[in-house]
């Protein structure tokens, strides 16, 4: 008995301590540092080591579909569905994970590093927890968090986390047992939810049927919860853009593998999941669906995609893509770099394939043409001369042509097959020096040469030659230029690294700008300040370059302090400066390039209108940044010249200001010319012509000239339109008295707007061209802001976070006191006075009649002598 006893001691541990080496137990809710898992180690949880405290969620070193890439996931118990993952690298049953004072670390099984949370924690980890919620979470000692997976989501969101639009995004998985980073993204901005593929839009939350926009704040992030999905303004408080969805207590929203955003609920333990929201609903949009020039045909929700390739094209779809038949081969945009500036490719061996009418490329709904009314052979050129264009897509009817730069998607193929839009592929007439080239830079397996076509030896070597001879030349021309910019940089180094100013933004040197621009070739801008060009930076970055000219700052320090106070200022409504040249006498400013112009062309332009919705953003987005510049910097800034031409448009409409801040780089001969006025007639405050103190309500007046011009879609001096007419029969048949309403045709809008309003009359103010596709209530609210903004006295002018409040709906309307408005009659009757005599005389002696400082800016639909300017609208206000 005592021997067999001391048998059954000896053995009894050995038997249980076997099984922990195997499989230890897993733990609940928390686990404390010096701590080290593997799959091998919690094999029977299927590498899962620890629980929340409901049971919901499970951290584990898990492989996807039981393959042999092991990642470190929150998993959601039910679904099975990864809600997080870490390590972006995979690694195998051995690799490692533990739990350390300084955080996680994750290693393979030969101890090399391939993800931890960040090294410098704020203190100890005293443990981990996984919340209820599938929130993994660092504690300190005091219960304090230093790292959460919520705050760096993968691929999902569930229900308690949320996505803030300041630098957070989310990308998909390369496929579902790869979870490494793929190409396909969601990213918030200021106005909605998009999708990207390599950094292009492709979808946005706000064009799906099910999305309803409650208000136009600035998002800030967006969540799920049991009764749908929300992008959320003024930090969480309102409610921006909302798809209401069935109760559920849980959901998860996800960016699949396939670059389908999909939101799905789970109802109780039985882990079946219910897609309930999927962007976007055509398959076809999404640019990789059937990989490389793979031609997308159906993608509706019913039927899915259906792949081919296009005529002329051969390939496996569902291997990559397509490649050209006959003899043709991909040139690659990954083969162009700075250095040769795409010297690889001979332009004459250049062919462009065609798709065929009827085909279409999900950028074309996201992104302007590159140019606008050429010629379809000016398209292709356009694309011959940069190395990363791979194809285009051209409109004939509007002569609209589209780049497709650095890869391609898939092709979307239309059902009737007589659309206005023809597609065209770069290719190449293939050789074998391209097959080498390709095959040497690694990327000869992304598009295989099906055909070759030989040239005679005899012209196989002239090519060589003449290739040769091209070669040496480009060597000495960029021997030159690289001479040139280093001694332009010295140059500009003795010049200003001799002080040093805080929070100046990039520097460039004159001879970067000039590369940037091609030399100044493109102007798409002018004024008081100098030209503005268009330019490309190495990154391939757009960019507008401003040259300024009557240049007040006679030192480089005076100048840079200056642009060190404008480069230090951000807000999403004011436009970004990128950098500045202050190089000998040349002074240059970079700034960022918006794409849509500035807001006179597209409000008073022939393009499509401006819908009252992209009005009233476009006025928010202006008070909000006039707002900031006024009482949200550390120096207030007051703009003066606040006008549609300096209120700049990005996508989607937003506003941004331009040309804040350089009043002071003046010149002194300019200046003399502003003695009474600085900005532009027609938006200049009376206190101008007063001597009164200038502060920041006079943006606010200017800023109201802005808002009633919003409203009509015309200058508010301007020629009377036959709706003009009838707002005046109506008013003198109701017995009114219209000071406003003249024979001569011309019309002053802001007295018009004032005798509107003291008759409730808002909707007759309204754009025409919207075709009732307003409410009296809409336009009410934007005339009383603005006839607010216009009051005489500068006192009873709100300022701009009042004006921010009052639009967004969160103080309210104001009621404007007309007694301070009687001005505007006086300059209303001046006004019809002027151009009535005007027109009687010849034009000859408009300007001594009609008030200086309130003659119109020059426009280019003017086609009055009453809009004459006495000093043209470019000398005084700012470039555009």
């Amino acid at each position: 008995m005592g021997l067999g006893g001391g048998f059954l001691a000896v053995l009894f541990p050995t038997f249980f301590v076997f099984p922990l080496v195997v499989s230890a137990a897993s733990y609940s809710e928390y686990i404390y540092p010096n701590f080290t898992a593997t799959n091998f180690k919690f094999i029977d949880n299927q590498g899962a080591f620890l629980f929340s405290r409901n049971g919901s969620f499970k951290v584990a070193i898990f492989n996807p579909q039981g393959k042999a890439n092991y990642y470190l996931c929150v998993i959601h118990v039910a679904s099975t569905t990864i809600v997080w993952s870490a390590n972006d690298a995979a690694i195998s049953s051995s690799g490692r994970m533990d739990l350390t004072p300084k955080g996680i670390t994750l290693t393979d099984e030969q101890g090399n590093l391939k993800w931890s949370t960040p090294s410098s924690l704020r203190s100890p980890v005293s443990r981990l927890l996984l919340s209820e919620m599938g929130n993994l979470v660092l504690l300190d000692r005091f219960n304090v968090s230093l790292w959460e997976s919520f705050r760096h989501p993968t691929d999902t969101i569930v229900i308690g986390q949320q996505l803030r639009r300041e630098g957070a995004m989310f990308s998909a998985a390369v496929s579902g047992v790869d979870l490494a980073t793929g190409d396909y993204s969601l990213a918030l901005t200021d106005s909605d939810a998009i999708l990207q593929w390599q950094g292009q839009e492709y979808w946005k939350l706000s064009m799906d049927a099910k999305a309803y926009r409650n208000s136009n704040y600035v998002i800030d992030l967006m969540e799920v919860n049991g009764t749908g999905l929300f992008l959320y303004g003024l930090n969480g408080s309102k409610i921006v853009i909302q798809v209401i969805l069935s109760p559920s207590d849980f959901r998860i929203a996800k960016l699949d593998s396939s670059g389908k955003f999909v939101v799905s609920s789970f109802s109780g333990s039985t882990g079946t999941g219910t897609q309930e929201f999927v962007g976007p609903v055509d398959g076809c949009q999404v640019p990789f669906v059937c990989g490389r020039i793979g031609l997308c045909t159906g993608g509706t929700a019913t039927n899915g995609p259906r792949c081919s390739c296009p005529q002329g094209f051969q390939g496996q779809v569902d291997q990559g893509g397509c490649v050209p038949s006959n003899g043709y081969s991909l040139p690659l945009a990954s083969a162009c770099n700075s250095a040769n500036n795409g010297s690889q490719l001979n332009s004459s061996r250049i062919s462009y394939l065609s798709l065929g009418y009827g085909t279409d490329y999900f950028s074309t709904d996201f992104y302007d043409p590159v140019k606008y009314g050429v010629k379809l052979s000016a398209c292709q050129e356009l694309c011959t001369e940069d190395c990363s264009c791979v194809g285009i897509f051209f409109e004939n009817s509007s002569g609209s042509c589209y780049s497709l730069d650095n890869d391609l998607g898939s092709i979307i193929s239309s059902t009737t097959g007589d659309g206005d839009m023809v597609g065209y592929i770069k290719a190449l007439v293939a050789d074998s020096s391209d097959i080498n080239k390709f095959n040497n830079q690694g990327q000869g397996k992304e598009f295989p040469v099906t055909a070759l076509v030989l040239l005679p030896v005899t012209g196989f070597f002239l090519v060589i030659v003449a290739l040769g001879f091209v070669w040496w030349r480009r060597g000495r021309l960029y021997q030159n230029k690289d001479r040139k910019l280093r001694h332009a940089r010295s140059i500009s180094s003795g010049d200003l690294d001799a002080f040093y100013i805080p929070g100046l933004p990039q520097r460039f040197d004159y001879e970067e700008l000039e590369v940037a621009t091609d030399n100044f070739k493109t102007q798409i801008g002018s004024g008081g300040f100098g030209s503005v060009y268009i330019g490309t930076l190495p990154d391939k970055t757009t960019v507008a370059v401003k040259k300024i000219i009557n240049l007040g700052v006679q030192g480089k320090k005076d100048f840079c302090t200056e642009i060190a106070v404008i480069g230090n200022i951000h807000h999403v409504n004011l436009v970004k400066l990128r950098g500045f040249c202050a190089q000998g006498r040349q002074r240059l400013l970079v700034y960022e390039y918006m794409n849509r112009g500035s807001l006179d062309k597209t409000l008073f332009g022939a393009g499509p209108v401006l819908e009252w919705q992209e009005r009233f953003e476009i006025a928010l987005g202006t008070a909000r940044g006039l707002a900031y510049l006024h009482s949200g910097c550390e120096q207030k800034i007051i703009h003066c010249d606040v006008k549609p031409e300096n209120i700049l448009l990005h996508d989607h409409f937003q506003a941004k200001i331009s040309d804040f801040g350089l009043s002071k780089l003046l010149s002194s001969e300019q200046s003399s010319l502003f003695t009474t006025m600085r900005g532009t007639r027609g938006y200049l405050a009376p206190e101008w012509l007063t001597n009164a103190a200038i502060s920041e309500k006079t943006d606010v007046y200017s800023f109201g000239m802005v808002l009633l011009e919003l409203v009509s879609g015309r200058k508010n001096c301007s020629i009377r339109s036959q709706q003009s007419h009838s707002l005046e029969n109506n008013s003198n048949s109701g017995g009114g008295q219209s000071s406003s309403s003249s024979t001569s045709g011309l019309i002053y809008f802001p007295l018009l707007a004032l005798e509107m309003h003291e008759q409730g009359r808002y909707l007759e103010l309204a754009d025409p061209r919207l075709e009732g596709r307003v409410t009296n209530e809409d336009v009410e609210k934007l005339v009383r802001v603005a006839l607010c903004c216009a009051h005489e006295e500068p006192v009873l002018r709100p300022n701009m976070v009042t004006i921010v409040g009052m639009l967004e709906g969160s103080i309210p309307l104001s009621e404007p006191r007309v007694e301070s408005l009687n001005f505007l009659r006086f300059y209303g009757r001046r006004f019809t006075e002027a151009s009535t005599i005007g027109e009687e005389n010849d034009h000859s002696n408009i300007n001594l009649l009609y008030p200086q400082a309130y003659t119109c800016a020059t426009t280019s639909t003017c086609e009055s002598p009453a809009c004459f300017s006495y000093i043209s609208s470019q000398e005084v206000s700012g470039p555009r």
